[in-house]
């Protein structure tokens, strides 16, 4: 089911968290944080929307990376519903598409939810002192590669790596939704 984000609470705080990557190590916010901002981003390995656009995430993160700004990808999912997004199958497809930036898993969903994440992909863009600056999309594509398409979260970004703001005109980034675990 597609989900959309909802709009930026602009000054909201990073949430901490300790989480496994698949490379073996636990991260924290500490951890991932850059000089100039974190981007702290929801995604899974099955969701169409993720897959769309999973290799101009990796190229974007790299840009940014360049520019100060730290970042971590989070799985979220109900892994017992979802086994595509199983911890397995989370290194492949970090592999496979050639992640530079470390990849965890959030069993317990506790992260999710401290984030008020909603879909897959779910990007929070953070400036130096960890207050929420983007909660915008990647670009206009959606499940479908929009050519050409105006890079809106790298250019939110590196204005928040710039000045410490995010714009204030943002569009919701819209995904599959985050998968639950029945309570």
């Amino acid at each position: 089911m597609a989900a959309t984000t909802p709009i930026c609470d602009f000054g909201w705080k990073a949430v901490d968290f300790q989480l496994e990557g698949i490379d073996g190590k636990t991260y924290s916010l500490e951890d991932v944080r850059g000089p100039n901002g974190t981007l702290v981003m929801f995604i899974c390995n099955h969701c169409p929307y993720v897959k769309s656009v999973i290799s101009r995430i990796v190229r974007e993160v790299g840009a940014l990376e360049e520019k100060g700004i730290g970042a971590i990808a989070i799985m979220a999912n109900d892994t017992e519903s979802y086994p595509e997004d199983s911890f397995e199958n989370m290194k492949a497809f970090a592999e496979e598409h050639g992640f530079g930036f470390p990849y965890v898993i959030d069993r317990s969903q506790e992260v999710a939810r401290a984030y008020d994440a909603v879909c897959t992909p779910d990007f929070f863009g953070f400036n130096k002192d960890l207050e929420l600056q983007y909660r915008g999309r990647l670009d206009e594509s959606r499940t479908t590669l929009v050519p050409d398409a105006r890079r809106e979260l790298f250019e939110a970004m590196a204005r928040v790596a710039e000045t410490g703001e995010g714009p204030r005109e943002q569009v919701a980034s819209m995904g599959c939704s985050i998968k639950w675990r029945a309570a």
